[in-house]
């Protein structure tokens, strides 16, 4: 088959599901991905035949893409701040907000020039105590680890099943970095709960109290918890909602702030003072997340525009 023959069909197929130029750039990161084809091959040689032997992985995969479930869960893996992560549908997909909350902590931590260590973390000698609430396919503790040279990461979820992603991902870590760890465990249960350990990297091994690792407090918190209302599902594409867990997703609209209540909470009783906490909300409840951080004795509470100029990061300080 000619790959503009594939691209062409594979396109039509996909229109019920997806706005024109969406549908597009699906099916060229589809051959990018599984044909190593640039966007543009099929144009430039419109002779490109598809290799006999890969049909059947390319058009399994377009059957699977016509169905609603997304890219990412088709190929396997999701691209986050540059780097290859695992996902299923165990696990969220990474956004590119939550890139940018990574990259808001990575500088704050001293490596941009805005904020520099000794300053965020006033007589922090050594690496930096990392917690990561909620913590999914794991990519926000990875790059995190990743970013800030010889930090402890901890990540915690309360499903084992995004534990098992979290700690199987394939990262290569850079020189002076560690391996996050990870640990079942409940952010509504409270922080007078939570498991203080040195975790191993196999969650398996972390369903109780190993040992007390230190104080059980943290240089920094960050939380990217579920927020989207249940009265907002009937917005929602099909393959959010039918393929992406919904545990992590969404909330009461009843008490769509239990999370970050949650948070504040645990933020209060286990930052350093000193310490720096970010966390992903709802745009439409900027001002309301913020306040709960304030009620908490945290300070420099600050609510943060996404590249999108929407609401929707709240970071503080204890």
């Amino acid at each position: 088959m000619l790959l503009k023959d594939f691209i062409s069909s594979a396109r039509e197929s996909l229109l019920s599901l997806y706005q024109y130029e969406e549908a597009k750039a699906i099916v060229s990161r589809l051959c990018e991905e599984l044909l190593g084809t640039a966007s543009y091959a099929h144009i430039l040689d419109p002779s490109l035949e598809i290799a006999e032997d890969r049909l059947p992985e390319l058009m399994s995969a377009l059957d699977r893409l016509a169905s609603g479930e997304p890219l990412q869960y088709v190929l396997g893996y999701a691209w986050f701040c540059g780097r290859k992560f695992k996902v299923t549908p165990d696990v969220l997909i990474p956004r590119p907000e939550t890139e940018q909350l990574c990259s808001m902590l990575a500088d704050a931590a001293g490596r941009g020039p805005r904020i520099q260590c000794d300053t965020a973390f006033p007589g922090r000698e050594g690496g930096l105590k990392i917690l990561d609430l909620c913590t999914g396919s794991g990519c926000i503790a990875w790059t995190l680890a990743c970013g800030i040279p010889g930090s402890a990461v901890q990540g915690v979820d309360i499903s084992l099943k995004a534990l098992s992603v979290a700690s199987s991902q394939d990262i290569s870590l850079p020189e002076g970095c560690r391996r996050p760890s990870f640990a079942q465990y409940d952010v509504l249960e409270g922080a007078d709960g939570f498991p203080v350990l040195d975790a191993p990297a196999d969650h398996s091994k972390c369903t109780g109290v190993d040992r007390i690792a230190d104080d059980g407090r943290f240089d920094i918190i960050v939380s990217n918890p579920p927020y989207v209302r249940e009265s907002e599902r009937r917005s929602m594409h099909m393959n959010v909602l039918d393929f992406e867990p919904g545990l992590a997703l969404f909330v009461p609209d009843s008490d769509p702030l239990l999370f970050y209540r949650a948070v504040a909470d645990f933020a209060g009783k286990r930052l350093r003072k000193g310490g720096l906490g970010a966390v992903e909300i709802n745009e439409a409840f900027g001002e309301a997340v913020a306040g709960i951080f304030s009620e908490n004795g945290l300070t420099d509470v600050c609510t943060v525009e996404d590249f999108r100029a929407k609401t929707r990061f709240v970071t503080f300080r204890k």
